[in-house]
């Protein structure tokens, strides 16, 4: 077993920045949802502010509609006694804009890839980032 330590600003932005999958945790009550956590993993891209990405319709969408406060994670690890995790508040919002969802797309899809076809019922959106804090274990 190793120790926990606080990951340095430094260290959750390079995380951020350098994983390719997280996980979005949303949350509705009401009509909605029930008040229990939907937890899913999303494919996104960083560009130091906010998480961008897109989705079709479904549960995820419909609950981050209704209440657009969310919790993000990310975390990479190389053995049980050495990872880093970030753990990220933040607010969803669509990106209707054509001019907004093109440079959202190529954040998520960053030159030389090309950005591929999306559905017409695809939602591109962000995360904007309200809270970043992390944590890393080492071997003692």
């Amino acid at each position: 077993m190793g120790v926990i330590r606080v990951l340095p600003p430094d260290g959750i932005e390079e995380l951020l920045g350098a994983a390719i999958v997280g996980r979005i945790a949303c949350c509705a009550h009401g009509a909605t949802g029930d008040g229990r956590p939907y937890l899913v993993p999303l494919a996104y891209g960083y560009d130091g502010e906010a998480v961008y990405a897109h989705s079709g319709p479904g549960r995820k969408l419909d609950l981050m509609r209704a209440e657009p406060r969310v919790t993000f994670e990310v975390d990479h690890a190389e053995a049980s006694d050495r990872w880093r995790s970030v753990i990220a508040e933040g607010e969803f919002e669509e990106i209707t804009d054509p001019d907004q969802r093109l440079r959202a797309l190529r954040v998520i899809y960053p030159a030389p890839a090309e950005i591929p076809a999306l559905g017409s019922q695809t939602v591109v959106f962000r995360i904007q980032l309200t809270a970043r804090s992390g944590r890393y274990e080492t071997p003692d």
